[in-house]
């Protein structure tokens, strides 16, 4: 699977820009904003419907402009499919394959996988547990449909149950019965989800591990730990056990809504004790993980993005990541970098075809 060719009209700082691409390396070389991100989100996009640094759609669009489009041509097991995402203000987003509107986007998450690796994945390690969470799910979700509708459904009996608790702290009433048909669809749904997550994590750590291994020559020791209150009670004891709390806080307090991931290096949070260069390793390892777990769940390779990844890394970790990328579990690399001499040094390391485009 590959993308041959890209258009773009009024996406965030780029008028109208079409390319041709190679199936192997494809690198935007050029000063900070020229646009060399928003071309690796354009692609991001026709993957996931959405923009990887930027939720709100109608932000995505050129300023002064009222509508962007975001069209590209794929080879997919030898089929042309093309896939078009346009956004016009007041209006829905559109999505098309081969010319067909999709009537739920969630139809189309994971039929072209695809990993990003960023300096934005830098929130992983410093935000809250909602974005480590995200990150599960998004690797999940891609090749398991019923996962991400249940976490949907989860999320929404959840914010249900929350307007609920507040209800009753303005009424200054409490209707345990109403509760409960929230705590029964939360109990279903959020045990589902936990036994998904578990098995994830479960084939998903070694892969991790190995990665780490690989591009930090084995100097280091880290770990990933699931966090979850669903280890050690039962979703029923959670919220039978919180009720009179979540009444004072009008918010479901317990719940897998507060599952987290730890990082860790040599036993201690990769926030406080790792250096830029650790931190930045780790995360590159646990995007080559998730692409190596999408390639063996869905049987297609993910095209990869590395977006400035070589910016902070020393000579060492960059000669280990060329190196991983330089076989065939690879197929389709889009880079970016602000150094053209740099790139085209890297690739050239790779012995396969690439094409450099100068913004």
């Amino acid at each position: 699977m590959y993308l041959k060719r890209l258009s773009i009209v009024n996406f965030k700082n780029i008028e109208s820009q079409s390319f041709d691409f190679q199936q192997k390396i494809n690198c935007f070389v050029g000063n900070n904003g020229v646009g060399k991100t928003n071309i690796l989100d354009a692609i991001y996009y026709l993957s996931f419907t959405k923009s990887y640094f930027n939720s709100v759609a109608t932000q995505n669009i050129r300023h002064r402009e009222s509508f962007f489009m975001i069209e590209g041509a794929y080879d997919i097991k030898d089929r042309n499919e093309v896939i078009i995402c346009s956004l016009k203000k007041g209006q829905k987003k559109v999505l098309k394959r081969n010319g067909k509107n999709y009537e739920k986007f969630s139809e189309h998450i994971g039929q072209i996988p695809l990993v990003i690796i960023s300096p934005a994945d830098r929130d992983l390690v410093i935000e809250g547990s909602d974005t480590r969470r995200k990150f599960m799910d998004t690797v999940i979700s891609q090749q398991n449909k019923q996962y991400l509708k249940d976490v949907m459904a989860y999320n929404k009996v959840v914010s249900q149950r929350n307007a609920l608790l507040k209800y009753f702290a303005a009424n200054r009433t409490f209707d345990a019965l109403n509760l409960e048909v929230y705590n029964a669809q939360m109990i279903e749904l959020g045990n589902k989800i936990f036994d998904v997550r578990k098995q994830f994590l479960k084939e998903f750590i070694p892969i991790f591990n190995e990665k780490y291994k690989l591009i930090s020559s084995d100097f280091e020791s880290v770990n990933l730990i699931y966090k979850s209150q669903l280890i050690s009670k039962s979703m029923r004891d959670l919220l039978d056990s919180s009720v009179e709390k979540d009444k004072i806080l009008q918010y479901s307090t317990t719940g897998i809504h507060k599952d987290d991931l730890s990082f860790e290096i040599g036993e201690y949070p990769i926030k406080k004790f790792g250096s830029q260069g650790q931190q930045k390793s780790y995360l590159i390892a646990l995007k080559l993980a998730q692409f190596e777990f999408i390639k063996k769940q869905s049987g297609l390779t993910p095209i990869l993005l590395l977006d400035d990844i070589f910016d902070k890394l020393d000579e060492n970790r960059v000669s280990q990541i060329v190196s991983l990328v330089n076989n065939d579990e690879f197929g389709q690399i889009f880079i970016t970098d602000t150094h053209s001499d740099r790139t085209e040094t890297i690739v050239k390391e790779t012995g396969t075809e690439y094409q450099i485009f100068k913004l």
